[in-house]
This record gives structure tokens, C-alpha cells and sequence, in this order.
């Protein structure tokens, strides 16, 4: 029996078959049609972006090698504003230790801490100007009364306290708690300008402790002090009604009183320095 061998055949079709494997070629696109499209506003944010950088790298990588010739010692100090209890002198004492540092490393916020840590000094405006200057602007306490027995009361009724307290001794005298030290500035203010067309000064202005006022004045005419005596409320309707009188039934002795009492309701007392007519009896009320 022969041996025989069966083999497939492929259907006749008249083509000739594919090789396997084989693909068929595609064209390519170029690179830049790939990319994505970016709008103008974006390259030109990216742009931008890209110049900042560039600025930051180069400015780190030249700051050191420019310092020491941008970075020069204080050689000009401008000292400005009224000084009348503060010398120039004793303020470039005062900022020697700082002026010693170089432009750049001056310490602005200390400077201005120093100085207004000096007894006369209200603020202090510290500032640089290129390549190597300082401008200082000093603005002064403006001393209007003392304050008990140590202190000075500046304009805004703050309480300082100076060096030589002996100079300001023409200053009129504030006395009171140190709570009521606003209150009490307050009142000397409004009482002066309502004494002041009378001819009177105020020496001394007290709030007791029971709450009541005690006015010290003095008179260019006479050359005496004067007493008033306020109580504790309606001080300024006080003042009025010894203003509305004074003209009238007080001018013309003026030198004789001692003090004057407004503590009343509807009226004054009179209490004289020494015997006076029966038309001015002693203690009398004036209504």
C-alpha cells in the first residue's frame, strides 16, 4: 500500500496574497503641524514669564559682585524740624551707633525707636536717601502744663517727663489721677480761653479727690493769686455766670478778694483779703 501525502491548497482568485506582516506606508505630518497651537495672548504671557526669570537669575547671580560698589557708607545726615528743647548735637549722639553701618544695613526701625525715646522727641521720621545719605524729621513735644510734681503735659495731654523740670516753672500747674489726666487737660484748655479776656491766668487747676475743682489764678493787674472754688459739677455754666458778673460787682475789687466760691446753685461767695466798706461786706453772696 503506497504512501501519499495531502496538501491545501489556496483557491485560485487571481491575486497574489499579501505578505504577512507587511503594512501599508502612511505619510507623515511635520512636527510643527503636531503641536499644539498656543494663542498669542498665551506666548506672549510665557514670554514674559520667561524675560522675569531670566531678570531673577541675573540679578542673584550679580548682586554679590555689584554690593560693595552700590553699598556705601552713611556719609550725610539731614536733621529737620523745630527743635527748641532738643539740640542737633545731642540727636547725632544719639544715632551714632546706628549711622556706623553702611546703606543698605542701616537699621531704619531702631533709629526711629532711639530717638523717640528721648525725653523731648513726639515722633520721629526716619529715611534713605541714595547713594548714601540719612534724612531725619524730628517733631517735638510742645510743653503747655506741668504735671504734679515731676512731669510736663504736651498739647495732646500726654505726660513726659523732662531733665530739667526746675526751667519750666512758669508753667501753670495740673494736678489730679493719672486716670482723669485727659479730662483734666480738657477742662484747663476751655477754662483759659473763658479767663483770658478777664485778664486772669491759671497758676494752678486741681481735681480733688472727692471729685470737686480748684482753680488758681493770677492777674497781670493785680500781681495776686485768686481762688475759685467750682465743685464737682456744671463747670463751664459756672464760669459763665463769674464771667457775666465780673464786669459789673467784682472788677472794681478785684484786689481785695481772696476767693470766690461758685459752688452755689444761683449765686457766689466773696471771701475778702482784708475789712472792706459795708457796701462790700465779707462773705457776702452775689446774685
Amino acid at each position: 500500500m503506497g504512501a501519499f501525502q495531502l496538501r491545501h491548497q489556496p483557491p485560485a482568485t487571481g491575486r497574489k496574497p499579501a505578505p504577512r506582516g507587511a503594512s501599508r506606508p502612511v505619510a507623515r505630518e511635520p512636527l510643527r503641524a503636531r503641536l499644539p497651537k498656543l494663542a498669542p495672548q498665551t506666548l506672549k504671557r510665557l514670554g514674559w514669564v520667561l524675560m522675569l526669570v531670566g531678570l531673577l537669575w541675573s540679578g542673584h547671580e550679580l548682586t554679590p559682585r555689584l554690593l560693595p560698589f552700590i553699598d556705601q557708607p552713611i556719609a550725610r545726615i539731614g536733621i529737620n524740624g523745630e527743635l527748641n528743647y532738643t539740640s542737633a548735637q545731642t540727636v547725632e549722639q544719639r544715632i551714632g551707633p546706628f549711622v556706623e553701618s553702611s546703606f543698605f544695613s542701616l537699621d531704619l526701625a531702631g533709629m526711629r525707636a532711639a530717638l523717640e525715646s528721648m525725653p523731648w522727641i513726639a515722633s520721629a521720621d526716619v529715611r534713605r536717601i541714595w547713594p548714601d545719605q540719612v534724612q531725619i524729621q524730628l517733631h517735638e513735644y510742645l510743653p503747655i502744663a506741668r504735671w504734679g510734681e515731676e512731669g510736663l503735659l504736651n498739647n495732646q495731654g500726654e505726660a513726659f517727663v523732662p531733665r530739667e523740670l526746675s526751667t519750666y516753672h512758669y508753667l501753670p500747674q495740673l494736678h489730679g489721677p493719672e486716670r482723669a489726666k485727659q479730662r483734666i487737660m480738657q477742662h484747663y484748655q476751655v477754662l483759659s480761653q473763658m479767663l483770658r479776656p478777664l485778664g486772669f491766668s491759671i497758676r494752678r487747676l486741681e481735681l480733688r479727690e472727692r471729685g470737686s475743682w480748684f482753680v488758681s489764678l493770677g492777674s497781670g493787674e493785680a500781681g495776686q493769686s485768686l481762688e475759685l472754688l467750682l465743685g464737682r459739677d456744671h463747670i463751664v455754666e459756672k464760669m459763665h455766670r463769674l464771667v457775666a458778673i465780673y464786669d459789673k460787682a467784682l472788677k472794681s475789687q478785684i484786689a481785695n478778694i481772696e476767693r470766690i466760691d461758685l459752688r452755689y446753685a444761683n449765686g457766689l461767695a466773696v471771701a475778702w483779703r482784708e475789712p472792706v466798706s459795708d457796701t462790700a461786706a465779707s462773705g457776702r453772696t452775689v446774685n
